[in-house]
């Protein structure tokens, strides 16, 4: 290879290299996109697991930016509809779907939470993100059928869909005093229990990215 050529080649790799290399090194972003459960609804925003969750991956010196696109009474059509622009406006690698009481709450069909949570995953995917999909379970009271089925559309829908799942993100929130006075939202005592339930599953993916 002639040294002009070469000297040309090194030219170009440097030009490459300050073209994209702020890019490559800027901070990756994990979207939280869910309902009042994620949305810190009735704290203070740095009192919610998704903040909570912000500061551990500091705390592991892993280099992710947390979006937390979060809003309280959405629904799984809601969050389809909402979806494709935050992908737009905010490019994450990662994004955490946790969608679906307020359609348990209004009754709504599960083959239709099922199909808009279906949707959601490929739009995440054709964004070039990761999914991590939360489950979430509602008393027997809404009738046992429904119940059931609800419950095992999430780890139904993440072996079909082959995507990461958080089995049940209130998991151990089993005492009165750790729900707000509703009784449907944890307290902020409760939010590191909230944590820890999606932790083991968010962790592996911002390290393998």
């Amino acid at each position: 290879m002639r040294p002009s050529f070469r000297l040309l080649l090194r030219a170009f790799a440097l030009a490459a290299l300050l073209a994209f290399g702020p890019a490559a090194l800027a901070a990756r972003t994990l979207l939280v996109f869910g309902d009042s459960l994620s949305a810190a609804y009735g704290l203070a925003t740095n009192q919610g697991w998704v903040y909570l969750l912000e500061q551990r991956i500091a705390q592991a010196g892993l280099d992710w930016h947390v979006v937390n696109a979060s809003v309280s009474g959405e629904t799984t059509a809601g969050g389809l509809r909402r979806l494709p622009e935050d992908l737009r406006r905010h490019k994450p690698s990662l994004v955490v779907i946790e969608l679906g009481a307020n359609d348990a709450l209004r009754g709504q069909p599960i083959a239709a939470m099922r199909s808009n949570l279906e949707q959601m995953i490929r739009l995440a995917r054709a964004a070039h993100a990761d999914v991590v999909l939360v489950g979430i379970m509602i008393p027997p009271n809404y009738g046992i059928d429904y119940a059931t089925e609800f419950r095992d559309l999430y780890a139904t829908l993440a072996k079909k869909a082959n995507v990461a799942l958080v089995p049940f993100l209130l998991r151990g929130l089993d005492r009165p005093e750790l729900f707000q006075a509703d009784q449907l939202h944890p307290t902020a005592a409760a939010q590191p229990i909230v944590l820890d339930n999606v932790w083991p599953v968010v962790q592996p993916l911002l390290r393998r990215k």
